[in-house]
């Protein structure tokens, strides 16, 4: 999965999330995984292992920092050189791999809260202005994410396009936003900035108040 995606922890709400793009099919099921008591994964690459994503998360929910928790899975991994994978754990550690044989340009990039990772990137620029883009967005957690995936396409994204595109918001007080375009042939980020209109709003985002969330589970509103 040629993706570019984007972890992070929202400070102020104890939020967590993610967004991810590419020029494949199913970004949102492939890549992006998350529990709020653990943290955040991100698993892609050209062979990318939904394993990883959930073992990193197994072992932060038992205590692992990010950083540990990555390395442990990937090092037992003899198909490595073609994942990437990468980690956020509620404490702000990050961890991350990109293995070898993933197509340039590829890497990752921590940032105060987060992560950033990708491969088969027009540049490795895409990855400053993901963060870059997702500093500068002064809205809410879930808009600074999708911001990022801007910033990413716009300094060249993926560069084969894009395909598709997700976003997951897991917050503490409020059900999880789990959005995704599974294709998409022009636009599945302006096609997800969409969907993420629609569900954070009017009857859909009135619903969505009645239901259990983490802080309390058995919630039933009249």
């Amino acid at each position: 999965m040629m993706t570019f995606s984007i972890l992070a922890k929202d400070p102020e709400t104890g939020a967590i999330g993610g967004a991810a793009a590419t020029g494949s099919l199913c970004v949102g099921g492939w890549v992006l995984r998350g529990d709020l008591a653990a943290g955040m994964s991100a698993s892609q690459g050209a062979a990318p292992s939904t394993f990883w994503g959930e073992e990193v998360l197994a072992g932060m929910r038992g205590g692992e920092r990010a950083a540990a928790a990555v390395a442990r899975v990937t090092q037992a991994d003899p198909g490595r050189a073609y994942r990437q994978l990468s980690a956020l754990d509620l404490d702000g550690g990050t961890g991350a791999f990109t293995g070898e044989k993933n197509e340039p340009a590829r890497g990752s990039q921590a940032f105060a809260g987060g992560i950033v990772a990708g491969n088969m990137l027009a540049s490795t620029d895409v990855l400053v202005r993901m963060v870059a883009g997702y500093e500068a967005d002064d809205g809410a957690f879930d808009r600074r994410l999708l911001a990022a995936l801007r910033a990413a396409e716009a300094a060249g994204g993926d560069f084969r396009g894009l395909m598709s595109a997700a976003l997951l918001v897991l917050h503490p007080e409020r059900p999880p936003l789990t959005l995704r375009v599974d294709f998409h042939e022009s636009d599945p980020i302006g096609a997800l900035e969409a969907l993420h209109g629609r569900a954070t709003s009017g009857d859909y985002a009135d619903w969505a108040r009645q239901v259990p969330v983490a802080s309390d589970r058995t919630r039933v509103l009249d």
